[in-house]
């Protein structure tokens, strides 16, 4: 399969998560139009006080992260390859009375528009792997950035991804070395949803990952990993005193998450 029609069939996937996720109790649409702030602690000691800053949310679904930074005082953009998820953030914008900007877009075609613009570029969970090369990414992401502008950016960690969907045996190399094309029973949001989605996603070591960032002069300013993750996504979980879910019988023993901070010099 082609890089084009892998984008192409994953946009159509991510059309019929939207539709499910807007429903789901997994995102809990009501508790947000009510006030609940979604982003977990990680994401909120690295992005810092966001108040009066331009932030560019690269991969944002439908919105609820985006909005997050609204209600907390920055200027927001949301961009999305979903067009469906697209339309539903607008829709969430206007039911939680706050202002924002969409744009359609698949986060490695570049977007003249958005240059130097931003004081922080933002991008969390479930996001690189579905991209063949970070090399447009990390390109896009210091284009867009002001100079001394940030990005912050949390993800699951790629030790996760080499597993299979049960978390029962490893399945996938570590390294970026096959295109993993699955087809999922419903949605990590709506595990029981009566749909079958296929999709095609690409594994990134953090090697991969912070030397993408580096080429394109980005100075890494912070690096962390957690044993946990703050959504319970993935199979077999438990819950600790912490709040963060980890694997029955792995507890502690896998790194679920890691968090990078970066800046674009002068």
């Amino acid at each position: 399969m082609s890089d084009n029609a892998a984008f192409e069939a994953n946009r159509k996937a991510w059309n019929a998560r939207a539709l499910l996720h807007v429903n789901s109790t997994f995102y809990d649409v009501e508790s947000f139009v009510a006030g609940r702030n979604s982003l977990s602690a990680i994401e909120m000691e690295l992005l810092g006080d966001v108040q009066g800053k331009k932030v560019l949310h690269l991969q944002c679904h439908f919105g609820q992260d985006t909005l997050s930074m609204a209600r907390m005082g920055a200027t927001v953009t949301g961009l999305d390859l979903s067009d469906t998820s697209i339309e539903e953030a607008r829709k969430l914008t206007e039911r939680c009375g706050l202002k924002a900007s969409w744009v359609l877009s698949n986060v490695i075609d570049h977007r003249p528009e958005l240059d130097g613009q931003f004081d922080i570029v933002f991008t969390s969970y479930g996001t690189i792997g579905w991209l063949p090369d970070l090399k447009p990414w990390a390109a896009n992401i210091k284009r867009y950035l002001k100079p001394c502008g940030r990005l912050v950016f949390v993800e699951f960690h790629p030790v996760m991804w080499m597993y299979d969907n049960d978390l029962t045996h490893v399945q996938y190399s570590y390294f970026n070395r096959e295109t993993i094309v699955e087809e999922e029973q419903g949605s990590y949001a709506a595990r029981n949803a009566d749909v079958k989605l296929s999709s095609t996603c690409w594994n990134h070591d953090l090697g991969e990952v912070l030397t993408a960032l580096l080429n394109e002069g980005l100075r890494i300013d912070r690096f962390t990993e957690l044993d946990g993750s703050p959504h319970d996504c993935f199979a077999n979980t438990v819950k600790g005193n912490d709040g963060l879910y980890r694997i029955k019988g792995m507890e502690g023993k896998l790194p679920m998450v890691y968090g990078v901070s970066a800046s674009r010099p002068l």
